[in-house]
């Protein structure tokens, strides 16, 4: 049945990404996932898209419940794979299976990687498996799909294509990843720098590997097809946005010095590694080692992917760095592109070198093998530990925080059609209400009209002057469009226990009702209600909800 023991490790390593996934199939809406640009947004945003019926709208169209009018160009291309799991299956049943997608294409990828390209003799297969399944295992950022887990797989595309192997496989790769990845959430960063390879291979050579320049540019023309909107927004869009007002170039160079540190031990939250503990002193002994018995000329592919990594952390701290200033006034998609996601790269950069430093232990001697073993085997226990049903325990499963049952109480104590009227949330995310149907005037999106933004600005002006913090968030960002108040600050997840009020807010509903604005979602009491014109409706509270809303309508 098995050609090797190979065969067996891989299918151990399939059975134990099953196992990591399984909360998701058994548990469903009552499973805990994260809530950070995941329930707080992109899964929202899928379900909304899907019901609008503008998933294959015109460049000009708009989806009326969000904002009045949020461009269709604001949400995903019709050609991404995850907007279709969305728009087909119910939620968690379309987040089970992509994230299966995702685990498995990564193993898959990092598998072969290694394999054919780093770690070739048939005494690395212990390694090769089990730094695959590490991988596999990473707590990536959920609507990132195969963005920077996908990047193993079609690096072995590349280099086999660079080494002239001819393999239909090399291809379909290229042609269907794009499907499932985002190039500005992380191919772009990596087809730039197979670029740069490129260039070096043909200052070394004195010859164009006319493959490997035909392949790169082969996968970013699909991209480019995938993700046409973005493109034709980004050529052709004259109207200013949000991320016209987003200004990134503040932090004075102490603080730069210790992000980038902090990046490269700990990383970031849309590319957490989790390597600190058991990866990073694999990789130092291993230079260690490589100085101690003069193997640079030997080791030089470890010794390049060990300084990128921290090259990469110190160019992402830096891309936020005061002295960058001058030059984003001048240049201004400076600004808008966010360069810094250059860090993007990290993971597979990470994994691989671990591979290659578990090596370097077990080539070491005999008695360093039960150390390099145990380093892996710790690893993968440790990600496994990192399980979003261990982690996201104390915040509400998949069915609290949406409290579907919730809002539909709401909806008929309204007893209006929701497209006739619109609502606005206090101390909860907009997107809880948008799943729910409503038409909201808040929201969080990557980019939306900038008139709106100021439009919008109007409602909170007198809240955000009193508080620098929020105002600088809004002002220099705003990508969360919230009814940000000086005494909620930057927090919007007030379950239905808080004891927090709010005492003395003031908020000017006059622009508001003019947008079409009637009622208030607030997750705690407003002591000063009637200052504001607002009068509480009623106080709705459910078993499954995370949430007691109080129902503020404007006078």
């Amino acid at each position: 049945m098995f050609r090797n023991e190979e065969d067996i490790l891989i299918l151990v390593a399939c059975l134990v990404i099953t196992i990591y996934l399984s909360p998701l199939f058994i548990l469903g809406e009552n499973a805990h996932i994260r809530v950070h640009d995941n329930l707080d947004s992109n899964i929202a945003w899928y379900k909304v898209l899907a019901r609008s019926g503008e998933l294959f709208g015109r460049f000009d169209a708009t989806i009326p419940q969000i904002i009045n009018g949020l461009p269709r160009n604001a949400f995903s291309s019709e050609f991404s794979g995850i907007v279709w799991l969305y728009a087909i299956f119910p939620t968690m049943i379309a987040y089970g299976v992509s994230q299966a997608i995702t685990r498995f294409f990564a193993f898959i990828g990092m598998f072969m990687l290694l394999k054919d390209h780093f770690l070739l003799e048939n005494k690395h297969r212990y390694i090769r498996v089990g730094v695959a399944l590490a991988f596999s295992l990473t707590p990536f950022w959920p609507s990132g799909m195969l963005s920077t887990l996908g990047m193993p797989l079609a690096l072995w595309s590349f280099l086999n294509i660079r080494k002239g192997i001819k393999k239909w496989k090399n291809m379909l790769v290229l042609s269907l990843l794009p499907f499932y990845s985002s190039i500005v959430l992380g191919f772009f960063f990596f087809l730039s720098g197979m670029g740069v390879l490129w260039i070096i291979d043909v200052l070394k050579t004195k010859r164009a590997n006319l493959r490997f320049i035909f392949a790169l540019m082969y996968m970013t023309f699909v991209y480019m097809l995938v993700e046409y909107r973005l493109v034709y927004s980004f050529l052709f869009s004259t109207e200013p946005n949000s991320r016209d007002e987003y200004f990134h170039a503040e932090l004075p160079l102490w603080r730069v010095i210790r992000l980038a540190f902090k990046n490269y031990i700990l990383g970031h939250t849309h590319v957490m590694t989790v390597h600190a503990l058991f990866i990073l002193p694999v990789l130092f002994f291993a230079l260690f080692l490589i100085i101690k018995n003069k193997r640079m000329k030997q080791e030089k592919v470890f010794l390049f992917l060990f300084f990128l990594n921290f090259g990469l952390s110190v160019w992402y701290a830096f891309w936020f760095y005061e002295g960058w200033l001058p030059l984003t006034k001048r240049l201004h998609f400076l600004d808008t592109f966010n360069f810094a996601r250059y860090h993007f790269l990290r993971p597979l950069i990470i994994y691989v070198s671990f591979g290659l430093g578990l090596k370097i232990l077990w080539e070491q001697s005999k008695s360093w093998r039960p150390a390099a073993q145990f380093l892996l085997i710790s690893q993968v226990l440790l990600l496994f530990a990192f399980n979003d049903e261990i982690i996201y325990q104390k915040k509400p499963t998949v069915k609290e925080f949406y409290a579907e049952n919730l809002f539909l109480d709401i909806k008929d104590y309204i007893n209006k059609p929701v497209e006739d009227y619109r609502v606005a949330s206090i101390g909860l995310h907009p997107a809880i209400a948008q799943y729910n149907g409503f038409f909201t005037l808040d929201t969080y999106n990557n980019f939306y009209p900038l008139k709106y933004k100021h439009q919008f600005r109007t409602i909170i002006e007198n809240e955000l002057g009193k508080n620098k913090k929020i105002r600088k968030y809004f002002d220099k960002w705003g990508g969360r469009c919230y009814f940000f108040t000086d005494e909620l600050g930057k927090s919007y997840m007030f379950k239905k226990h808080s004891n927090k009020k709010l005492k003395n807010v003031k908020l000017n509903l006059e622009p508001f009702k003019k947008m079409g604005g009637q009622y208030l979602f607030s997750g705690v009491p407003i002591l000063n209600a009637g200052e504001n014109g607002l009068i509480l409706e009623k106080v709705f509270e459910s078993k499954t909800s995370a949430w007691k809303i109080y129902l503020y309508k404007v006078t």
